[in-house]
Formats: C-alpha cells, structure tokens, sequence
C-alpha cells in the first residue's frame, strides 16, 4: 500500500514512457499561461489616445505588451499606426522597431 500513498506510482516507479512525461511537461507549460485580459472600453480609449498623442507630438510612449506567460515593457516613439490592421510600428532606438498589435497592449504611458 505504501506505492500508492503520497505521489502515487509516480513516485515509486524508477521508469517512466516517454508518453507521460510529455503530459506532464506540457501540462506545466499550460498551468503557467495566463489568459488574456479583458479591458473596459475607457481603458481601451486611453490607450489609443496615448498611442495618438505619442505618434503626433513625436513623444516616446511605454508600453506593457501582454504575454501568454508573462508581459514585457517596450518603450520608444510610434513611427507608424495602421488603423485597418489594429498595429502600430514601435522604434524602439538604434534603427530597431517592432509591430505591436493594439489588442496586445494592456497599459500605455507617455
């Protein structure tokens, strides 16, 4: 009985398949997700309102990106808004930039 006490037969077998330990990993990956989160209209407006003033005054703008696991900062000027694909273009300094969707932005500052 004691096999099947604590961690189950997990715990007292030596051996796994290949098959099980694939589930278990990819169950930690998906244990670790997070959803995306839903923001109330005034929210949405505020952000699309500092991507506006950012992209017209030329000023930098910082941004939190939201990530299936974790979300990430970005800062720099709004070179491009392509309104009918809900993107702008980030430059991010150095002749770097990244597209970022507007959907995947959570906060904005300027």
């Amino acid at each position: 009985m004691k096999k099947l006490e604590g961690n189950g037969l997990w715990e007292s077998s030596r051996m796994m398949l290949p098959e099980h330990k694939e589930t278990i990993i990819r169950k930690r990956i998906e244990e670790g997700r997070k959803r995306r989160p839903e923001l109330d209209p005034q929210e949405a407006e505020l952000i699309e309102r500092a991507i506006a003033e950012a992209f017209r005054e030329r000023r930098r703008i910082t941004l939190r990106i939201w990530g299936e696991y974790e979300d990430t900062e970005l800062n720099g000027g709004v070179v491009t808004v392509q309104t009918h694909l809900r993107e702008i273009k980030l430059s991010t300094g150095n002749g770097e930039w990244q597209w970022v969707k507007i959907s995947d932005i959570v906060y904005a500052s300027i």
